[in-house]
């Protein structure tokens, strides 16, 4: 997997520095080059999540992507509580990766651009019902546990969460776990 990501990056025109552990980057402290970090979730010795606190606590803002194939909700908000720039589920492709590392790059990635604003104005759109589906939903709740706590359908949950997505424009689990946390939840 990192050999595919180091090729896709290099022909996308990044500099790219791959290492075999976490440990190792580590290792490199304060000598690390600007730009961004891809990591998995699962690695042998230190993990991905493990690895952002460590950078995070040593004072570096670089912006970490995690990747995984065993993400789920929880994994989803620690990962975005600790500052990752994004959290993607494998099988993901190519142009996923590549958007994800542009806008992580992107000067004031980490601040609350013209996306987040419209987002934020997206939660504003939402029913009374839609904020109670869009809480449970990152808390890590599944469609059907939504619905029992609730007493609705799980397609009702499905319908739900459709609409949370379109009114706010979010590509996926981590712009609505991102949305979350930026509004103080």
């Amino acid at each position: 997997m990192r050999e595919s990501l180091v090729e896709l990056l290099e022909e996308a025109g990044y500099t790219v520095r791959a290492y075999p552990k976490a440990e190792d980057l580590l290792a490199r402290g304060p000598g690390l080059e600007p730009g961004c970090i891809v990591s998995d979730v699962r690695m042998p010795g230190m993990d991905g999540l493990t690895l952002l606190r460590h950078l995070r606590s040593a004072g570096s803002a670089l912006p970490l992507i995690l990747i995984t194939g065993h993400g789920d909700v929880r994994m989803a908000v620690a990962a975005m509580k600790a500052g990752a720039a994004d959290f993607l589920e494998k099988p993901f492709d190519a142009d996923t990766l590549l958007d994800a590392v542009e806008t992580a790059l992107r000067p004031g990635a980490n601040g609350a651009g013209a996306e987040d604003g419209e987002a934020r104005h997206g939660l504003q759109k939402l029913t009374a019902r839609e904020i109670e589906v869009f809480e449970h939903v990152v808390a890590g709740e599944s469609n059907k546990e939504i619905a029992v706590r609730l007493g609705i359908s799980p397609r009702t949950v499905e319908f739900h969460r459709a609409h949370i997505m379109e009114k706010t424009n979010a590509r996926g689990l981590p712009d609505l776990v991102r949305l979350w946390l930026s509004r103080g939840a």
